[in-house]
């Protein structure tokens, strides 16, 4: 998994600089390559393995001692605690609703870092992309939503997510950008030339 270069990342500022001139919309995109690194969750399950495991191995075999049983317990919690951290397995334990609320979570954090809920007429959009957890949100504010039926940016969303798990975020990027401008321009058009906020890609790293 890798994040996009300086030359994918002008294509992306280009391509928001071209809907923006047709449009009132502010629009911000962030891209990071997780959303959390969730290193709580493979403690808990090698924490609950190295219950579970060596106990039952003794009570049906009854070949471990109190210090072996106890020494056995700190060795697997270890071992497991490492390979648990390997990202292949890690992504694995962690279950979708989790790495989904924490993707949601970063998003609308990043909604209100990036001042989108500060720009004249609430014209704020945030396009955000967690490529770890596949994981596209379309943010807006009040001033598009009032115009945009949420229900317009879903088949956006359910394209962009698709390419990120093809592991085509650029083109993600450039196909989401312009399907979004599309609706702008027809709800939001331009009223006065403006741009308040940056339009480079914001990566989190």
């Amino acid at each position: 998994m890798t994040l996009l270069n300086k030359q994918e990342q002008e294509q992306v500022a280009a391509a928001i600089n071209a809907v923006e001139r047709e449009t009132d919309a502010e629009m911000v995109t962030v891209l990071t390559a997780q959303a959390d690194n969730y290193a709580y969750i493979p403690l808990l399950w090698a924490g609950l393995i190295t219950l579970l495991v060596p106990g039952i191995i003794n009570y049906f075999t009854g070949w471990l001692t109190a210090d072996t049983l106890l020494l056995g317990q700190w060795g697997v919690f270890i071992v497991l605690s490492l390979v648990f951290r390997i990202p292949g397995i890690n992504r694995r334990l962690i279950p979708r609703s989790v790495r989904y609320w924490r993707a949601s979570n970063l998003a609308r954090r990043q909604f209100l870092e990036q001042n989108l809920h500060h720009t004249a007429g609430a014209t704020g959009m945030l396009i955000f992309v967690s490529e770890a957890e596949r994981y596209v949100e379309i943010l807006v504010d009040q001033g598009i939503s009032s115009q945009v039926d949420n229900d317009a940016w879903e088949a956006i969303i359910a394209t962009f997510t698709k390419q990120v798990k093809q592991g085509e975020t650029l083109q993600g990027f450039l196909t989401c950008i312009e399907a979004c401008g599309m609706h702008l321009k027809a709800h939001v058009p331009n009223t006065h030339q403006k741009n308040e906020l940056p339009n480079h890609l914001v990566i989190l790293t």
